[in-house]
């Protein structure tokens, strides 16, 4: 899509909010130094901001009659959280800003500006933090030793770590004690997964900065300030033609940039935007391989695009191919086609369709077939795309179009559609509301002991099913994992029976948590279930959610829960071996206060011995936030 496009229809998507709000109350507004924002702990995380913005903010920025008053969203992106809010409190938006409490202002203000939360100051900078590491020795090769690089640990996304590399048996597990900690200053959402790479930690925050500290004792080597929160994995990996740097570190952030950073200073090599969308974004982690880096783009546009201001929908979902020493692009596939003008609503609006399709998970490569797999979200727009909620397999070297298995067909959802007496279903909407069963789980690659392989992804209903990636995507079988029936065709999952974020699989079994609560066991070859546990908390049984990707090592899994409790339990049998509750609040290495919280999304890691983990979610109701790195030992 031309970029000239997303100015005009865009425009309303966004920045509307500031002159929406132009009819708001006119009380005074509060001086200047008590509305200078704090850094500190906030709820919900900054992610919600979009929520605000399309519903508050839709009438005027990008409304074709306004444009000569009301700015481009693209520009109001460019300016800084702070600049924003101050607009909004002491500056030329201030009575429009009446109409929304200081948090509300704080949310929109800090995703439209996409960087460092407001009142943060330097105190990200690992300068500035009493942990600096007193030297910095040259990084190893990271395909020598023990590491845990990337998402899934490896190209098939399998979650497991070998037992030499995990240096922990499941005798050793109940051993494990807090060895250290390290605090995201102003953080909410820990969700960014740290990698261990040549006994270095690399890991990413909602505060908008990537840091490197050392694996054994969390001292920090040096830290990197991004356009906006990361929230995926980092992967190392060779990089040529910058001087003597050897390893870049790559990842995404929420703003659609991917960067390449010296792995050994945090020096910038280069950066590269692969959407033009405004809310486009980078959700789950790239994956690496023979010099190129494969990059998932997601959206936030359905947060809540049924408002009739908004001109709904023009994002999709994609994969980009990028030179991993230039960051050029080598090719982007698309998952739906390019959005065309369909009709105009009642407040004479224009929509478009088709939209959809975000990739919310690191693809999967598979160097035998020459493929990379990735799971798609629902459609945006009806009828939803074919390759909507889907499986699709794409050449690693065109991004042309193997093969594509859709899950669940005619899944058009749009937030902000709920309907009901109090918030009637708007005409942007579609006719019939889909089930929201995006597969946001990255696919598993594995090999039976006869020499078949399987790949195995998990959908939002609780179903778990295996492909045939040497016979098209052939569908091998199909079973209902979750220990809750199954939602009736076309009706909405919800978050109580579901597989999100990733299950992980050793030789035998996949494991996958389940959003209602618990962990099943299912039979690689057949999808058999093993066994079904519901994870108890100290005081019994919970009906907390499990949605974050699990972990394996020999014997065991391990799986964080939406109450903050990380679990242990036995491959065999699902029986407890070990847990520890992360919400609570806990001494940092960097001295930033911290606390631990849900654990929705992204799952643990362990390596040389050691487990570690982000602890804090604030993304969506029903979830504590949090702003802690740990790491734990024997």
């Amino acid at each position: 899509m031309k970029k000239s496009f997303h100015a005009v229809a865009l425009l309303a998507a966004g920045t509307a909010g500031f002159l929406g709000w132009y009819s708001a109350g006119r009380a005074q507004a509060p001086d200047a130094d008590k509305t200078k924002a704090k850094a500190g702990p906030k709820q919900p995380g900054t992610e919600q901001g979009f929520a605000l913005f399309q519903t508050r903010c839709m009438g005027c920025h990008g409304n074709p009659a306004m444009a000569d008053r009301a700015p481009d969203p693209s520009v109001i992106r460019q300016m800084s959280p702070q600049k924003i809010y101050d607009a909004l409190t002491t500056g030329p938006m201030k009575v429009q800003g009446q109409a929304l409490s200081d948090q509300e202002k704080r949310l929109l203000a800090e995703f439209m500006g996409g960087s460092t939360p407001i009142g943060l100051g330097d105190a990200g900078e690992a300068k500035n933090m009493p942990n600096r590491c007193a030297s910095n020795p040259a990084l190893p090769d990271p395909s020598s030793g023990a590491s845990w690089n990337g998402w899934g640990v490896d190209l098939a996304n399998t979650r497991f770590q070998a037992a030499k590399a995990a240096g922990l048996t499941a005798a050793q597990v109940p051993r494990l004690k807090l060895k250290w900690a390290f605090g995201y200053p102003s953080g909410v959402s820990a969700h960014g997964q740290p990698s261990v790479v040549g006994g270095r930690v690399f890991v990413g925050a909602d505060i908008g900065y990537v840091y490197s500290l050392d694996a054994k004792t969390g001292c920090v080597y040096w830290s990197y300030q991004t356009n906006s929160l990361v929230r995926n994995s980092i992967t190392v990996a060779p990089v040529k033609g910058h001087g003597s740097t050897k390893y870049a570190a790559f990842f995404g952030d929420a703003r659609a940039n991917v960067y390449a950073l010296d792995a050994q200073n945090g020096e910038l090599l280069w950066k590269k935007h692969v959407d033009d969308f405004f809310v486009a974004r980078i959700t789950a982690a790239v994956k690496v391989y023979e010099g190129r880096v494969y990059v998932p783009v997601s959206s936030s546009e359905e947060f809540t695009g049924g408002n009739l201001d908004y001109p709904c929908c023009t994002s999709r979902g994609s994969v980009v191919a990028l030179d991993a020493s230039t960051g050029n692009q080598i090719w982007k596939t698309y998952v739906v086609a390019e959005p065309k003008p369909t009709r105009k609503n009642s407040k004479g609006v224009q929509l478009y369709a088709p939209a959809g399709g975000s990739v919310w998970n690191s693809p999967t490569v598979d160097p035998l077939r020459h493929a990379v797999y990735f799971g798609t979200g629902d459609g945006e727009t009806e009828p939803a795309d074919p390759h909507t909620d889907a499986i699709m397999a794409v050449d690693m070297d065109t991004g042309k179009e193997l093969w594509t298995y859709q899950a669940t067909p005619g899944d058009a959802f749009m937030g902000g559609c709920g309907g009901g007496p109090n918030a009637p279903r708007s005409e942007n909407c579609p006719s019939v509301q889909g089930p929201d069963s995006d597969i946001g789980n990255s696919p598993i690659l594995r090999t039976l002991p006869g020499g078949k392989r399987v790949l195995i992804a998990g959908t939002k209903e609780g179903d778990v099913f295996a492909l045939d990636p040497d016979n098209n995507g052939k569908l091998l079988w199909r079973v209902h994992a979750s220990n809750t029936p199954a939602p009736p065709p076309g009706s909405r999952p919800g978050f109580g029976s579901g597989i999100v974020w990733g299950g992980a699989a050793d030789e035998q079994n996949v494991y996958y948590g389940f959003t209602g609560g618990g962990m099943a066991a299912l039979e690689l070859a057949t999808g058999k279930k093993k066994w079904f546990v519901p994870i108890t908390t100290p005081t019994g049984p919970g009906r907390i959610g499990h949605g974050a990707a699990a972990t394996v090592i020999p014997g065991v899994i391990f799986v964080g829960g939406s109450d903050g409790l990380l679990s242990a339990l036995a491959t065999f049998d699902g029986h407890t071996l070990w847990q520890y509750d992360t919400a609570k609040n806990f001494d940092t290495v960097n001295k930033i206060p911290a606390h631990g919280g849900s654990m929705n999304s992204a799952g643990p890691i362990v390596v040389n011995g050691m487990v570690f983990l982000g602890s804090g979610y604030a993304v969506g109701g029903g979830t504590k936030p949090g702003n802690v790195l740990l790491a734990f030992g024997l």
